[in-house]
């Protein structure tokens, strides 16, 4: 069996996304978004018929955005997250973001062809606050290895 990487980060906002000083971000949603589906090794990302998840409210409320997506593997998106066009908005996240305060990124390693549900990311963070990082979630600084396939 082959396994792909899932990620989930959530952010709480600054300010509504309506909000002027939050139109540049608003204005990188669309390129960000597009950069990580012509990225090497990416699967598939939570997204709405606009094209991002800006929409959808799983976490604590209007203020807190959600981000899941899947990748074949840990090296691809840590490229993408921490190279390209994604890295400009990623150092600027403090201007658009809150202080989480507790864990705001969680990975997990899925089979290929599964798609995480928000539930099931939620699950995985809630894990990651309780014990740590462990094969079940993990981050980038303490990351496990896929599972060992049968032989």
């Amino acid at each position: 069996m082959r396994y792909h990487l899932a990620q989930l980060n959530i952010a709480r906002l600054a300010e509504s996304l309506d909000h002027p000083s939050m139109a540049e971000f608003v204005a990188l949603l669309e390129p960000v978004n597009a950069a990580a589906d012509d990225s090497p090794g990416f699967v598939w990302r939570l997204q709405t018929d606009e094209g991002n998840a800006t929409s959808i409210r799983a976490f604590d409320g209007e203020a807190m955005l959600v981000n899941l997506s899947v990748w074949e593997s840990l090296e691809a998106l840590y490229a993408f997250t921490y190279r390209g066009d994604h890295l400009g908005p990623l150092r600027r996240r403090r201007e658009w973001f809150k202080p989480m305060g507790s864990a705001s990124v969680v990975l997990w390693w899925v089979p290929a062809g599964h798609t995480p549900t928000i539930e099931e990311a939620r699950r995985r963070l809630e894990h990651l606050t309780e014990h740590g990082p462990t094969p079940e979630a993990f981050t980038f600084r303490h990351s496990f290895e896929q599972p060992k396939t049968a032989q």
